[in-house]
């Protein structure tokens, strides 16, 4: 608990801006340059062609407090939130979710849910379904930026709303091969080559 209690603390200092809202414009290096578009095995660069949404918020819209972090001054519940999905192209075989906040200025931003191993016949998530024991049979939770298993909700400092993305990818393996709890950085570097085709929905968020 010390352990992850550090690494939050932490993690919420590195949100801060030390910038102007050049992150919100798409102009600032440490945003856009980490907007991960995966290749297919080809090489060539995945299409953005699957479509995200969740009766939590619209595209752009804020997050609702249900799904904010619990903790260091937020006052949320932590669930994530439901998401559904459509238009997975022929040959999926699994389905990975990443959700990543952009505009953290750490170099590589915050990561806040990951999910790989989900049958291909997964078309969603339910509401809460970030805790251990909640995914579909074979799926598996990956770590957070906060240094835990399962979601872990925005809590950004005081200023201007972060953005975040909910990022589906439609892989052509039935399983990545990362262990339960892999990072963030070794999901999505094993994403490499095997995603068909992505697709994201962005919510914000701004502590009141």
């Amino acid at each position: 608990m010390r352990r992850l209690s550090l690494l939050a603390a932490l993690s919420l200092a590195a949100c801060a801006h030390t910038t102007t809202n050049a992150a919100h414009t798409g102009t600032a290096a440490t945003a856009d340059s980490v907007a991960y578009v995966p290749t297919r095995a080809d090489g060539t660069a995945s299409p953005a062609t699957v479509r995200v949404t969740s009766a939590a918020f619209a595209e752009g819209a804020a997050i609702p407090n249900g799904s904010v972090f619990s903790g260091f001054g937020c006052t949320g519940d932590n669930h994530s939130p439901a998401l559904q999905w459509s238009n997975l192209p022929e040959g999926t075989r699994s389905v990975a979710v990443v959700v990543h906040d952009p505009d953290a200025p750490t170099g590589t931003g915050f990561y806040h849910w990951v999910v790989f191993d989900l049958p291909a016949g997964t078309a969603s998530l339910a509401d809460h379904a970030g805790v251990e024991g909640s995914l579909p049979a074979g799926a598996h939770h990956g770590r957070s930026d906060y240094g835990a298993l399962g979601y872990g909700g925005p809590c950004p400092p005081p200023g201007p709303a972060h953005r975040y993305r909910f990022n589906v990818y439609a892989l052509d393996t039935a399983t990545l091969g990362a262990p339960e709890g892999a990072s963030a950085a070794l999901v999505r570097f094993m994403l490499r080559g095997h995603t068909l085709a992505w697709g994201t929905l962005t919510g914000t968020y701004a502590r009141p």
